[in-house]
């Protein structure tokens, strides 16, 4: 599709114009016609390489697309609603600038927009654009202190037992094989049987266990006989089905072959495994213990956000804003997101935080190296060293790793120490070895186990890191400062409450991608114009005080 011609200055018959008069200073939607949809223009020509110079129709105006989208995410509506807005909503149109006599759009536009963004790799597009007006505004720095911290995202899915997920997959895959057979080419014997099976039939769950495994078992044993037809057939054209394809995924997730050849269900899924074939993307995972444990399928955000350290004033808005919107599978680590994080922040052209705010899945031993190699502080508390039945853990010893030397419970130092280093993965641990020792040592109970002679203790390169954060966070001048990073709960709460951040609006990770780079641009624009609402507020107050004085 081609652009349309593009004019950003405002026509007699804008709403600017004709109806400016009805939304005063302080006003959300002038303040965003002021602030914002500048920003919005700047973004025309990356839009631009979504479409075509002049080739095809003309399409619908992209800024405009994007300013409903941003729009859209701030006051929580779906598509049919928001394109109503531009119907009937004043605010709307003065906000974008509208034009009288301006046709609508389908709602079905801002769908294939929004596959646009994705495809032409601009789905931070709106996110970004809004961060450069903060910059240039003088609300974020470049380089700044910061919070991050993640949290869940529940799939746009119906949570599936793996009996419900494997049948659907099969019933996906007949439906699929069905279209790339057409209508002359022959089908697998057993085709009817199956059809009815899968398609026309529906599951009892109210059956008792032992013929809801019955089930299964068929499930797997018919799954694995369709596909070895298709393998049979050696057909390119069907070998290349997306839902054959899962299908074959989703069989080796839960079914094995035991020595004696027969079928059987897997004890348990693995990580990352298949929930539902209508979001094969999102994922299984548990955050917590007992009580605490949070399950979930979806998918997993890292939110960051700056942090003043200024005490604010009466009725003043929070001056922070979010900084970055990384979106993870829900089985990724937060320090694989932390560096997700930091890299797309370089792109964004900010610079790494001076001071980084995390709790405690962030901190590691060579985070904490990193972090101080590069001039940065990662203030978080560091996880307890296990404890293997009541003995002294590795917090216990004194140990140096670049001196290697270690000083155990006992006050015994010890320098006989080895380095380990793993052959594939390039890892280096250090052993510590106490031999004679430990044979009459009074600790001896506290510290060894059963039917062991001496204590032997093995701990990472980095390790002495570690060792100095278990002891800072001990501190109460550590624990003031690690308060810090509890705003930052407050800001997900503000994304979920008011933008959907923990329900994914659509299906697969490139679009839930695009959703929450959507939510973290509408937080940081209404967060904005509370601040530039709040500053004329105050000026208008500074102002009366001071002709109240002249006049007195």
């Amino acid at each position: 599709m081609s652009l349309p011609n593009f004019s950003a200055q405002s026509s007699l018959f804008s709403t600017a114009v004709l109806s400016g008069h009805l939304f005063p200073e302080d006003d959300r939607y002038r303040n965003f016609a002021q602030a914002v949809y500048p920003r919005l223009v700047a973004a025309r020509l990356q839009l631009e390489r979504c479409y075509c110079a002049e080739n095809g129709r003309v399409a619908i105006e992209p800024v405009l697309m994007l300013g409903v989208s941003v729009l859209q995410f701030i006051d929580g509506l779906p598509d049919r609603a928001a394109v109503e807005m531009l119907r009937y909503h004043a605010g709307w149109n003065f906000a974008l600038n509208r034009q009288l006599g301006d046709e609508l759009f389908h709602p079905s536009s801002l769908v294939n927009f929004r596959a646009r963004l994705i495809e032409g790799g601009l789905s931070s597009v709106g996110f970004e654009t809004i961060l450069d007006g903060l910059v240039e505004a003088g609300l974020v720095a470049r380089r700044s202190q910061q919070r991050l911290d993640s949290t869940q995202i529940m799939g746009k899915i119906s949570r599936m037992s793996r009996l419900e997920c494997v049948r659907e997959s099969l019933r996906l895959a007949l439906k699929e094989l069905e279209e790339l057979l057409g209508t002359e080419s022959p089908r697998p014997p057993f085709w009817i049987e199956f059809w009815d099976r899968y398609v026309d039939s529906k599951l009892d769950y109210r059956a008792e266990t032992s013929v809801l495994q019955g089930k299964m078992i068929q499930a797997g044993k018919d799954a694995a006989r369709l596909l070895d037809w298709v393998k049979e057939l050696a057909s390119p054209q069907l070998s290349q089905g997306e839902k054959l394809q899962l299908l074959q995924q989703v069989w080796k997730e839960n079914f094995q072959v035991d020595t004696a050849g027969q079928l059987e269900t897997t004890a348990a899924q693995p990580a990352g495994a298949v929930h539902n074939p209508h979001d094969p993307e999102a994922q299984w995972a548990a955050k917590g213990q007992g009580k605490h444990k949070k399950e979930h399928v979806g998918y997993k955000v890292q939110v960051a956000e700056t942090v003043q350290t200024e005490t604010l004033q009466k009725g003043e808005p929070t001056p922070n804003f979010i900084t970055a919107m990384v979106t993870q599978p829900a089985i990724a680590s937060d320090e694989a997101g932390l560096v997700l994080v930091e890299k797309e922040q370089v792109q964004m052209a900010l610079e790494k935080p001076s001071h980084l705010y995390v709790d405690g899945a962030y901190i590691s031993a060579a985070a904490l190296a990193q972090a101080q190699a590069e001039g940065q502080e990662l203030i978080g508390p560091a996880q307890s060293a296990p404890k293997k039945e009541g003995r002294f853990s590795v917090e216990n010893f004194q140990i140096n790793v670049q001196a290697r030397k270690a000083i155990c419970p006992a006050g015994k130092e010890n320098m006989q120490c080895s380095r380990l280093e793993e052959e594939q993965s390039g890892k280096v641990s250090y052993r510590f070895e106490w031999g004679s020792h430990c044979h009459e040592c009074p600790l001896g109970q506290q510290c060894l186990g059963k039917d062991q002679r001496h204590r032997t203790v093995a701990v990472g390169e980095h390790h002495t890191h570690l060792q100095a954060r278990r002891l800072e966070q001990q501190t109460q001048e550590f624990k003031e400062k690690a308060r810090r990073r509890n705003a930052i709960e407050g800001t997900q709460s503000e994304l979920v409450r008011a933008h959907g951040l923990r329900r994914a609006r659509y299906c697969g990770l490139k679009k839930v991608r695009l959703q929450n780079y959507l939510a973290g641009a509408a937080c940081n624009i209404k967060r904005w114009i509370r601040r530039k609402v709040w500053e004329i507020n105050r000026a208008g107050r500074a102002a009366a005080v001071q002709e109240a004085m002249t006049m007195g």
